[in-house]
């Protein structure tokens, strides 16, 4: 895997070993990141991911030691050291070496790894609702993109994966449709764009933002609302939206199979549109 890693004022071709067994985010799961995209020259949205690696960092107890900008411009020099064509994950991060149950804030480092990691075809996902839930905003550090909040959705995934799908639907602690494990969840109904409302469970993701601002700059209402199992199971398109793949179609649905649509189609085409404007090199 090709890629470039950023620590202690020092870049370096191989993943540097960081942790040890008495480093706070090696025991505590303390650390934060964000994940953000490179293709083709192109980074939507850079800033606003590394922008929210300093609140999430912030959110976690930590004294952010870099600030936005000096993060956007470290991802941007890594990124213009790979080949041009790459497709590339960026992923800035700050860990803990100091504290108990709670990191000393002022022990927190940071680290950058932009390495090779392609686009899925945009052909399409099934998925299935799982009995894993999203925490509540008073039960997990929810308003962080943190690592701690990602082995749930792991093992979503994994069950998911084991009945034969790509990925899960999580839902809330009251039993709203939250997301899916690793991205935000979309629905099409007559036309008319749906996706959960931002209710503190889950990170309302900066490519979620974006969508429905295409979205609303191509005349298709957006709600953001409570939504059933049944609100997504009778949806006439299911899509998502996040860093990784960006706007996917799901193309099953439990035992329902569906059809990329209109809408899905419009979406991700305008969001590769906006994409070509945001050219680093």
């Amino acid at each position: 895997m090709a890629g470039v890693f950023f620590y202690n004022g020092d870049w370096h071709e191989e993943c540097p070993k960081v942790l040890g067994p008495m480093d706070h985010s090696f025991w505590m799961a303390s650390t934060v990141f964000d994940g953000a995209r490179s293709f083709q020259g192109m980074a939507p949205d850079l800033d606003k991911h590394c922008a929210r690696l300093g609140r999430s960092a912030k959110a976690l107890g930590y004294n952010p030691t870099l600030e936005t900008g000096e993060v956007f411009e470290l991802c941007k020099q890594a990124v213009r050291k790979l080949p041009k064509e790459s497709e590339l994950y960026i992923r800035p991060m700050y860990f803990a070496r100091d504290g108990f149950i709670d990191p000393e804030p002022d022990s927190a480092e940071f680290i950058l790894a932009v390495y090779d990691s392609p686009l899925p075809e945009a052909s399409g996902f099934s998925a299935h609702f799982a009995s894993e839930r999203r925490p509540a905003r008073d039960m997990a550090p929810t308003d962080a993109k943190a690592s701690c909040l990602y082995p749930n959705s792991g093992r979503a995934v994994a069950a998911a994966r084991r009945a034969g799908f790509d990925n899960a639907i999580l839902m809330d602690a009251n039993n709203n449709v939250a997301e899916f494990a690793t991205s935000n969840l979309w629905t099409v109904k007559d036309s008319v764009a749906f996706t959960p409302a931002a209710n503190g469970c889950f990170l309302a993701g900066i490519t979620r933002a974006r969508v429905k601002i295409l979205a609303e700059a191509a005349g298709i209402e957006v709600q953001e609302t409570f939504m059933s199992r049944e609100d997504v199971m009778t949806a006439d398109e299911i899509f998502n939206s996040g860093n990784f793949g960006k706007v996917m179609p799901v193309t099953r649905i439990e035992n329902r199979d569906l059809q990329p649509g209109p809408v899905t189609r419009k979406l991700r085409n305008m969001y590769m549109e906006f994409a070509r404007d945001s050219q680093l090199f």
